[in-house]
């Protein structure tokens, strides 16, 4: 995380607050300047506290913590194999960190897993599921959906690799409904769908 940096110099520094006397103290001046170039990391995340909670200004190592500090679904953005064409490792990382705390909110919904999977991969899934919702004038009407539960995440990537199915996986185990099984599965984009895409 935060260690020392060279030739950063420290805000405060310890030789000009001391005594007087140590003014002219070569000895003491050089000890208390090898203190200053120790604490000088410290002072500048101290000086800029807030922008280590701010996912848009965090430096990128201390966003991962911040992802694991507010549960972000980060499966899979840590490498950077990300599909031709999606964005980087780092824009997809401040993005699910920022997202954190609305997608709990929609966790378990078709909403949240959809959002979930297209913050990481940086493409929207298509979700079959087995759920549905229905308003009847009269009671006992027909129960909308299919009395067996299942969900399907499909998901089309322009050059899929074999370790998407496992990174898909992990996520919908991760973000969907659970008491709902659930099957995934990756497929290559056609030409046409990679030229419309752009």
């Amino acid at each position: 995380m935060r260690g020392s940096v060279d030739g950063l110099g420290s805000s405060a520094p310890i030789g000009a607050m001391l005594p007087a006397i140590f003014a002219d103290d070569d000895l003491a001046l050089r000890f208390v300047a090898g203190l200053d170039e120790v604490l000088a990391p410290f002072l500048v995340v101290l000086d800029n506290l807030d922008s280590y909670f701010d996912p848009a200004l965090t430096p990128l190592d201390f966003t991962r913590w911040l992802a694991d500090w507010v549960g972000a679904e980060t499966d899979g953005i840590e490498t950077d194999d990300s599909p031709a064409g999606a964005p980087s490792v780092e824009p997809r990382l401040r993005a699910a960190v920022a997202a954190a705390a609305r997608l709990h909110r929609v966790r378990g919904t078709r909403l949240g897993l959809s959002e979930a999977v297209r913050l990481v991969f940086g493409v929207a899934p298509r979700i079959t599921e087995s759920g549905a919702a229905d308003w009847h004038a009269r009671p006992l009407g027909p129960v909308p959906g299919d009395p067996r539960p299942h969900l399907h995440v499909s998901l089309t990537l322009p050059a899929p690799a074999p370790a998407d199915t496992h990174r898909l996986d992990t996520l919908v185990a991760a973000a969907r409904p659970a008491h709902m099984p659930y099957t995934v599965e990756v497929i290559a984009a056609t030409a046409a769908e990679r030229t419309t895409d752009r």
